[in-house]
């Protein structure tokens, strides 16, 4: 039980010297990417850039103890960054104070609702962020930070806004206040994480930049030509401080967090998952995931975090530089702390500019080209999907681009399962197979008196209307040669009550217009509720079979069925035999 709930509790006691190697140089590489990078998702968050090392601390600890992927980057990460500032910028607060504490009070939010699904084995939830849903919604993310990073790599002061148009507006009205400097400064930067990333992804360029940049405000006094600087940063460990929970923002944070929570379990279950395949030795589990997660932002908010979540690029660092257990990410936090205990001091002349570039860089990575040309190649509806989340995203905001974005897929969801395939079925010339008569056309035997209808979905009341609807249908066009419907079952898992009546009423018509109905290839589910429901009395046990053939056969030649052919078709647990 403990091991289920502290999974370091299964790698510990083996633990050895060259997975301590291992470890201890992915930890010091991910901790040196990690501070730079955290210092530029905060800005993205509206945070002062201290908060990023806050977040890079405490969570990753306790998700090393509790979490089940032994790779997994946790930490601040950009698109959770953006719907935080996005949600608490809503609330349009007077102070950075303000601003501060309700991203703390968030952060508990967020924790307190993955800890809470967690619990209660709601993993699953995070099926209803679909793929198309997800990279449409990145894409337009990635585009929406990037953006809103120009005022950074330009000089200009801009509002930070989660609407294209608003920050295009703002973006060309201020044109004529660049800064010459902090725009060289800032396209310098670009180049050369472009330039360093080509050559080799191992190389720490966010380092390697902060640390030239640095050096080019001292030695040319770039700040006194307008260049913005971080400025002073506090030293110290982040302090034990209960999150201000005010609710009366209760209401208006609650819906953010739920975003926040769902799709940042979302972004790890995915990359937890994608480096499991890598790592036969562990199973990730996802209901631990939502816990540990959970668990990470709500202590974390305790130490001024900001919400966390898992990093591909930090994962993927991780994983390549011989990360073995958590343990790297307890590595990676020594490295954050003792920044924040010893060098805060030499971060006071980074330049703005060049964290703008970092996140600019690294946000155009996750725009997504090729997944939106395969849609349209081979899913047009998901492709429509995928550009309606996209574009709601960027022109309506944020939040409302995923929450309708998941809507339309449920749409989309319930359409399929209301308008299911159905087809119409012909034995193989000399065999016992049927197969779609569309396919195969050629090859298969049509009988004028029967009509074989295959239903590829659940029958419930939301498809109902067109089951019954496609099978007369297809009886109108057979005529009145017409003796005998089977419908093969094979693919209908459930039937509701009002399926159910409706199949009751068909059956009773077509007996009544001299056409015998029978099912073949009923799963065990199916045939109980047909037992349960009474239909079977209806359609009589004489009209059910296991195989479509069985049927077919009997019904041209009505030859008796072998007792093990009755015994495996009646088979039901609220029948007796």
């Amino acid at each position: 039980m403990l091991k289920r709930f502290f999974p370091f509790l299964d790698w510990m006691p083996s633990y050895n010297r060259s997975q301590l190697y291992g470890d201890l140089v992915a930890g010091a590489t991910t901790g040196v990417m990690l501070v730079p990078q955290g210092m530029a998702y905060a800005m993205i968050a509206g945070m002062p850039p201290i908060y990023g090392l806050y977040a890079a601390l405490v969570p990753q600890l306790v998700y090393a103890l509790t979490g089940t992927s032994r790779q997994l980057g946790v930490g601040p990460v950009a698109m959770d960054s953006l719907l935080v500032a996005t949600g608490i910028g809503a609330l349009q607060l007077a102070s950075i104070d303000d601003y501060i504490s309700a991203v703390l009070f968030l952060t508990l939010l967020i924790g307190g609702i993955q800890l809470l699904l967690g619990f209660l084995r709601m993993g699953f939830f995070v099926n209803f962020l679909s793929k198309p849903v997800i990279r449409g919604f990145t894409s337009a993310a990635a585009i929406l930070i990037g953006l809103g990073q120009l005022k950074h790599v330009l000089g200009i002061d801009i509002p930070q806004s989660s609407k294209i148009y608003t920050l295009f507006g703002n973006i060309l009205g201020n044109l004529g206040e660049i800064n010459p400097y902090t725009f060289g400064l800032g396209a310098v930067a670009v180049l050369l994480i472009l330039l360093m990333n080509r050559i080799s992804k191992k190389i720490p360029t966010p380092l390697i930049l902060v640390i030239l940049g640095i050096l080019a405000v001292s030695f040319f006094g770039l700040e006194s030509v307008g260049v913005e600087i971080v400025g002073n940063i506090p030293s110290g460990l982040p302090g034990f401080q209960v999150p201000n929970m005010e609710m009366e923002t209760l209401g208006q944070l609650l819906p953010i967090a739920i975003t926040v929570a769902l799709f940042g379990f979302m972004e790890s279950i995915s990359i937890a998952k994608t480096v499991e395949e890598k790592h036969p030795e562990y199973e990730v589990d996802a209901n631990q995931e939502l816990r540990a997660l959970g668990l990470s932002n709500l202590l974390g908010s305790f130490f001024q975090s900001f919400s966390v979540a898992g990093s591909f690029s930090r994962t993927a660092v991780n994983d390549q530089a011989g990360g073995k257990t958590g343990m790297s990410l307890i590595f990676s936090a020594i490295l954050v702390a003792a920044t924040l205990l010893f060098l805060t001091p030499m971060f006071y002349n980074l330049p703005n500019a060049v964290l703008g570039a970092i996140i600019m860089v690294s946000v155009f990575g996750l725009i997504d080209i090729t997944y939106p040309l395969q849609l349209w190649k081979h899913r047009k509806d998901e492709f429509l999907l995928l550009n309606a989340t996209f574009l709601m995203t960027l022109f309506i905001g944020l939040i409302e681009g995923i929450l309708l974005g998941v809507l339309l897929s449920l749409l989309l969801l319930v359409y399929r399962i209301s308008n299911p395939h159905v087809a119409i079925l012909g034995r193989i010339k000399d065999t016992n197979y049927f197969k779609n008569i569309s396919r195969f056309s050629d090859e298969v035997e049509i009988e004028p008196d029967k009509l074989i209808l295959r239903f590829d979905a659940q029958l419930y009341f939301g498809n109902q209307d067109y089951f019954k609807k496609e099978l007369y249908k297809q009886v109108e066009k057979k005529g009145p040669d017409l003796k005998f419907v089977v419908l093969n079952a094979e693919a209908i898992n459930y039937i509701d009550s009002s399926a159910t009546t409706t199949l009751e009423r068909i059956i009773l018509d077509l007996r009544e217009k001299g056409i015998q109905f029978l099912i073949a290839g009923a799963i065990g589910p199916t045939r109980d509720i047909l037992y349960s429901s009474g239909l079977i009395e209806v359609l009589g046990e004489e009209n059910l079979f296991v195989k479509t053939f069985e049927a077919v056969d009997q019904c041209s030649h009505q030859k008796e069925r072998s007792i093990i052919q009755r015994r495996v078709s009646l088979q039901s647990k609220t029948r007796s035999l």
